[in-house]
């Protein structure tokens, strides 16, 4: 079950927000909110914030699951450009230089990840449907 949450119009450029972004990008949820914690970056801390709505938005979806069982990672994040105020700064000679204050939208995607095989499981498998690859080798 994929759970989303999104923020929008967050006053930080889009590019200082896509490298905390790109920072918890496929990482399971409890490992994110690690790096998350302890990352310099301003964004980090409005990230977070979004992670924790995400859990608690897939939390009142699956009210009889645990989330320390459901195996839990970000499966989606990315960060779109908001509006721009333009402003102008006084400047020499009389001129005004334009000052851009950017802003964007950050949308995360939460899902459970369902285990693969072992490596051991999945060379049993095959043997038991092949039985005349083991004759060869």
């Amino acid at each position: 079950m994929e759970a989303v949450a999104k923020l929008r119009n967050v006053p930080t450029s889009p590019r200082k927000m896509r490298l905390v972004a790109d920072l918890v990008r496929g990482k399971k949820v409890t490992q994110a909110l690690g790096l998350l914690r302890f990352e310099a970056n301003i964004g980090a801390e409005k990230i977070e914030k979004l992670l924790l709505s995400a859990l608690a938005n897939w939390q009142q979806h699956n009210e009889e699951e645990r989330i320390e069982d459901a195996n839990l990672y970000i499966s989606e994040i990315f960060v779109d450009e908001g509006r721009q105020l333009k402003r102008l700064r006084p400047a020499p000679q009389g001129r005004g230089h334009r000052i851009r204050k950017r802003s964007n939208h950050v949308t995360l995607k939460i899902d459970t990840k369902v285990e693969k095989l072992s490596s051991k499981g999945a060379k049993e498998a095959a043997t038991t449907e092949n039985p005349k690859a083991d004759a060869k080798s």
